[in-house]
This record gives C-alpha cells, structure tokens and sequence, in this order.
C-alpha cells in the first residue's frame, strides 16, 4: 500500500503539467550544496536534487514515513546516489545538522504543519546564513475540490505572512504552476 501511494506521489510530481523541469530550474540548484526536502514522500525531488549536487552535496529526505524513506533508500542505491540521507521526522522534530542548509523544500506540506511560525522560526538553525526556504502549496482549488473540501492548501497570503512573523524575506515568485504557487524566502 505504502509503495502505491510513494509511486503515485511521484507519478503526480514528475507529471509535466506539474512542470517538475521548471522548478528545478527555477531553483537553481548547483553541485555542491545541501538540501532538505521535507515531505519527500516517494522521493522523486530528492533523487533528481541529488543527481544535480553530485557527490560534494547532500540530499536531507525528510518524512513522516519510514517506509517511504526506505523506498527512496532503494531508489537511490539503485540509481547509485550515495548522497541522499533518509531522515525520519517524528512530530516535527527535525534531525538535521546545523547552519548547513543552502535550501529547504517544501511541496504540498505546509498545510499539514500545525503551528507553522515556530515550525519556520526553527528551520532558521539548520539554514546557513543565506540559505533559502522554497515553499510550492496548493491554491484552494475549485468550491467542492478535494483541496477545498479537506483543507489541503494554506492560501498565499497567509504563508507570506507567517514567514514574515519568522523573520524571513520575499525572495522570488513564480507563477507558471496550475494549481500550486510558488515562493522562494530568505534567511535575514
């Protein structure tokens, strides 16, 4: 059951109308850097980060599940990426090494993160001085969507807001994702 919902996971992100090339783009990733991809769910980002850093960077695969964490543990040795670190999160408890990130991802999570300003108050420790805090979340969707219904997005503003109760600032938006918008914050 776990292995369906990790491959439709990365079915949907790697869906071209999802334009999974563009964000990668627009990231701007180089070789060398760290990255954490908190929700990775069936890994799909995590593995295309950790072709684009090479061997010098690091890939944090940050989840809830720890079978999907295996999954892309598996991936990645297939692929033979030795570069990309399982880490179960348990209640928001980040395992993460300190002042070391030079970006957080974070695609269609921010809604089920419970008290989010002191979550992105403490993603300031693991953040080097100026690292970057990506945020893709759903818009709310049609009146009887899914999203709409069971409240699977946090709108724009709101999130704007509470990264600035965080101290962060607006770095970069993008407008090219159907339903999903997209932020990059600064670390101040």
């Amino acid at each position: 059951m776990k292995r369906f919902q990790a491959e439709m996971f990365n079915r949907k992100a790697s869906d071209p109308k999802n334009k999974p090339d563009q964000i990668i783009e627009a990231i701007a990733l180089k070789p060398g850097q760290n990255i954490a991809d908190i929700g990775s769910g069936g890994g799909y980002f995590s593995l295309r980060f950790a072709e684009i850093i090479g061997e010098r960077g690091k890939v944090y695969a940050v989840d809830t599940n720890p079978e999907f964490l295996e999954l892309i543990k598996n991936s990645a040795e297939e692929k033979g990426l030795d570069n990309i670190i399982p880490t179960l999160t348990i209640k928001n408890k980040l395992d993460l090494p300190e002042k070391s990130l030079d970006f957080i991802f974070m695609r269609n999570v921010t809604h089920h993160i419970l008290n989010r300003v002191e979550y992105f108050k403490n993603l300031k420790g693991f953040l080097k001085p100026d690292g970057k805090i990506i945020i893709i979340e759903y818009k709310p969707g049609k009146l009887f969507s899914f999203r709409k219904i069971f409240g699977h997005y946090v709108l724009k503003e709101i999130i704007t807001q509470e990264m600035v109760e965080a101290v962060y600032s607006l770095g970069s938006e993008f407008d090219f994702l159907p339903e999903q918008y997209f932020i990059i914050y600064s670390n101040q």
